[in-house]
């Protein structure tokens, strides 16, 4: 056994801390979010709560409901084709229903039928209460296979690696969370856990990096839990232009002191490169034009900005550049993909 002393957290070991908003109530916030997703190509618009697939809540009559409101329902396994056949509403509000299925024959078979005889459902659950293991990434894998262009959530994990082999398996949702629930027994039976604020910053720091998303799944006792849930890194990325890079917070002024000292780096003849996961265009666009950058496209000797492994990308780089390994030095603010390269390429010194 290895004990992890690194500090890890439940919801309710933090808060927020208040900023100044220019918002004037709390109405005016705006809960309606458009996501779009790595491997269906699906775009789904609306209000990013999940109703769960349990026993009384993951149910068509909450479904209906929620629809209202555009937010999402799980239903729960025990649905099958002559529950959803009942249901006259069915065709009303499946952009915000989810199919659930486990791995077993008997879950899969039932999901198929369904499928078949209402191919209009996009979302597809596979949901086991521990997700590690190799049988479950296989199953996803063959899942994605058979419905290339279906929304896939897959989990429940609750670490970076893990969340990455799922994304890589064909997920384009990782649901994230091992016994935080007021119902679940996990822990209690088994001792397998992870503090839910840290898993949902961690596996949306990898799922992020790769074009994916996350759902937090348990372990909220009241709305500010769910807060701290979107605020944990469920919301994703809002883009370039709300970017803060200097003058405005200490992240802020970290960016922007970590660009001058890179730039005057490149001055005295280093050479600089960028190994990003993200749309191309994006992060040439931020780069060159975000009126805070210190740093350009001009800047860099070459880049690779894709979905890729960094490992892999910078493997690509130091080949093209016609450089040694042992002469790279890798910044990253993420920790997951700083710990990914060390174990990949031992010879690049990571900070």
């Amino acid at each position: 056994m290895r004990i992890e002393e690194d500090i890890k957290l439940d919801y309710g070991d933090v808060l927020f801390r208040p900023k100044r908003s220019t918002l004037s109530s709390r109405k005016d916030v705006e809960l309606k979010r458009t996501y779009k997703f790595k491997y269906s190509k699906h775009q789904w618009s609306g209000t990013p709560i999940i109703a769960a697939n349990m026993d009384g809540v993951g149910e068509l009559n909450i479904a209906k409901i929620l629809s209202k409101f555009e937010i999402m329902t799980c239903l729960t396994k025990q649905h099958d084709l002559k529950v959803i056949k009942r249901n006259a509403a069915i065709k009303d509000i499946f952009p915000h229903i989810t199919l659930s299925t486990g791995t077993s024959d008997k879950d899969y078979k039932r999901l198929n039928e369904i499928l078949k005889e209402f191919s209009f459902f996009e979302f597809i659950c596979i949901d086991i209460a521990n997700g590690y293991s190799d049988h479950f990434s296989k199953f996803v894998r063959s899942v994605r296979e058979k419905y290339p262009t279906k929304t896939i959530i897959a989990g429940n994990v609750v670490t970076a690696d893990m969340t990455q082999e799922l994304v890589m398996s064909g997920a384009d949702i990782v649901k994230v969370g091992i016994g935080p629930g007021s119902v679940c027994t996990t822990r209690i039976q088994t001792g397998v856990g992870y503090p839910q604020l840290s898993a949902v910053i961690e596996c949306a720091d990898a799922a992020h990096g790769l074009g994916a998303h996350i759902i937090a799944d348990g372990g909220c006792t009241c709305p500010g839990d769910v807060a701290k849930a979107f605020g944990g890194g469920i919301v994703g990325e809002v883009g370039w232009k709300k970017l803060r890079i200097g003058g405005h917070d200490y992240l802020g002024e970290a960016f922007l002191d970590f660009q001058l000292k890179i730039k005057a780096l490149k001055d005295q003849g280093i050479i600089l490169a960028v190994a990003s996961k993200n749309e191309e265009t994006t992060a040439v666009d931020a780069i060159n034009n975000h009126p805070e950058m210190v740093l350009s496209m001009n800047d860099f000797a070459t880049y690779r900005i894709n979905w890729e492994d960094k490992a892999k990308n910078i493997s690509e780089i130091v080949n093209e550049l016609n450089l040694g390994l042992q002469s790279v030095v890798f910044f990253d603010d993420s920790s997951f993909e700083r710990e990914r390269v060390r174990a990949i390429l031992p010879e690049v010194f990571v900070p």
